[in-house]
């Protein structure tokens, strides 16, 4: 029996989420599981077990009809050695990961960084299909990112390559989590901007805002969309917020297209679905900033078409 399909798993801190794709990159099955993180690498990649096989009897797909399986995890994944070196969202370090995968599934296996995973889908079928160069750059709690280069996946000689949220934008700026200080992350996450939100919010014209009664003065409740959709709505806190947000996202934005290059940067993450309220001022923005501003050909930027099917489907088809 031809093999004609591979699976795919997007491993996040809260959820397990796996998809059996098909040769033209369409999930012909998906499902999700709770990630319970408190029994170890091996009980985590049996649960994953477990759900590929509930997915192909769902589907009526045999196993023989698999012709690999592969993995997005939440941390540095070597490659080299199979090991996955470190994920902080999972409590785990040197876990050998590899060897655990072929444990339970009887087919060639692999793994990658998810951000990795969801820029090989991105670019395999999503904004990046066509392309040769692809650079990707998600905006949620923190800032992930991953380059396709000639077409091939860039991941360094340590397969940690791709953290753009920690490369400074502001000397002496906000400290960042990682122990620096100005970094992108800081400034240009989901975080980021709900910071600024709260501090522009604490003064005497921000408690009169329409953001501040969306969350009933509650601050804690705040986050990314509502601050945009207060902004649309033609409010002066959220409006300014927004704009300084724009700024430093532009500005790191502009130094990852100064060193790459690439025919596309695709902007994912929970953020990016603002749209072109965030696409429009963005791109004109780095269209000023940028050292090809005077260049025929320039890097595309675009947000992700994929969504959360990205992590999969690139999962599924990573190979050697």
């Amino acid at each position: 029996m031809t093999a004609i399909y591979c699976v795919g798993i997007d491993l996040g801190g809260t959820t397990i989420k796996a998809g059996i794709v098909d040769e033209d990159y369409r999930i012909v099955k998906s499902g999700a599981i709770p990630t319970i993180t408190d029994r170890g690498a091996e009980k985590l990649i049996q649960d994953m077990a477990e759900l590929v096989s509930v997915l192909l009897k769902e589907a009526e797909i045999s196993m023989d009809e698999v012709a690999s399986v592969g993995v997005g995890v939440p941390g540095t994944a070597n490659k080299k050695t199979g090991i996955m070196e470190y994920a902080n969202n999972l409590n785990m370090k040197d876990e050998p990961f590899i060897l655990f995968l072929k444990r339970y599934f009887k087919k060639p296996v692999y793994f990658t960084n998810d951000a990795n995973a969801a820029a090989w889908g991105e670019y395999l079928a999503g904004s990046g299909k066509g392309y040769r160069s692809l650079v990707m750059v998600t905006l949620g709690t923190g800032i992930g990112g991953a380059m396709i280069l000639d077409g091939k996946l860039y991941e360094g000689c340590n397969f940690a390559a791709g953290e753009f949220g920690h490369f400074v934008i502001q000397c002496e700026g906000e400290p960042c989590n990682c122990g620096r200080r100005g970094c992108f992350e800081t400034y240009a996450s989901a975080t980021g901007l709900i910071r600024m939100a709260k501090q522009a919010m604490e003064t005497e014209e921000g408690r009169k805002s329409s953001l501040w009664n969306l969350c009933s003065g509650e601050t804690d409740g705040l986050n990314a969309e509502m601050i945009f959709k207060a902004a649309k709505k033609g409010d002066l806190t959220a409006g300014q917020t927004v704009e300084r947000y724009l700024y430093y996202l532009s500005v790191g934005i502009t130094d990852i297209i100064n060193i790459f290059q690439p025919e596309i940067l695709c902007i994912g993450g929970g953020v990016s679905r603002a749209g072109n309220q965030l696409l429009d001022p963005l791109k004109r923005m780095v269209d000023q900033q940028i050292y090809t501003r005077d260049s025929q050909v320039k890097t595309e930027i675009v947000t992700a078409t994929l969504g959360n099917d990205a992590g999969i489907i690139g999962a599924a088809m990573l190979d050697d």
